[in-house]
């Protein structure tokens, strides 16, 4: 499939959590025409380098994992802007990318998940763990941060993702995993040693 790009510097979208944008570049106002009026997702990718550091072509400053956007809401500004919030869908692979819009666009393949090799109750026990991370990690507001927590495990990475103290390339690493269960432990991993320490 093909989809229209929106690489974000430094940004990496997981399944289930909800992105504010803002858009006003006139080519991303037009993809934004294109989706609204075809009803398609299109696909946020992380900018691995930006122009400053890199004089590769866009294309090849960003990353070939992303994540399906689908748009939720959006709001057209009189001066042309929209601030839209999307929410993150399914992972896909990049296959191959096309230059002849305005916007970078990409033919995908989606990239699912694979089943958890182990039973579910280690996934949400896991899952369980890394919530006690997070509470401990942030004690001042651990409360909305338990009330916020969604149950699924698969969502409760992403939420982790969200809120752990760690570098994009961390978070494109959990993007990356294979499993439910792999994303969880590797995100468990990254909790800070201070959190730890009290597990």
């Amino acid at each position: 499939m093909r989809v229209p790009l929106f690489p974000l510097p430094q940004l990496v979208l997981f399944p289930g959590v909800i992105l504010p944008l803002y858009v006003f570049e006139p080519r991303y106002r037009e993809l934004l025409a294109d989706v609204q009026a075809t009803g398609e997702p299109f696909g946020i990718v992380r900018i691995v380098q930006s122009s400053e550091t890199s004089g590769l072509p866009f294309h090849e400053r960003v990353s070939r994992v992303g994540t399906l956007a689908h748009v939720r809401q959006a709001s057209l500004h009189e001066d042309g802007t929209s601030t839209v919030a999307v929410v993150g869908g399914e992972r896909f692979r990049i296959d191959g990318f096309h230059l002849d819009r305005p916007y970078l666009s990409a033919d995908v393949t989606l990239w699912p998940l694979e089943p958890d090799p182990l039973p579910e109750e280690v996934v949400s026990a896991t899952a369980a763990q890394l919530l006690a991370a997070l509470l401990r990690l942030r004690p001042g507001d651990a409360g909305s941060v338990r009330e916020a927590a969604p149950d699924d495990p698969l969502l409760l990475a992403s939420f982790a993702a969200a809120l752990l103290p760690i570098t994009p390339e961390q978070r494109e690493d959990a993007l990356h995993a294979a499993t439910v269960l792999e994303r969880l432990e590797l995100l468990l991993g990254l909790v800070p040693t201070e959190a730890k320490l009290l597990n």
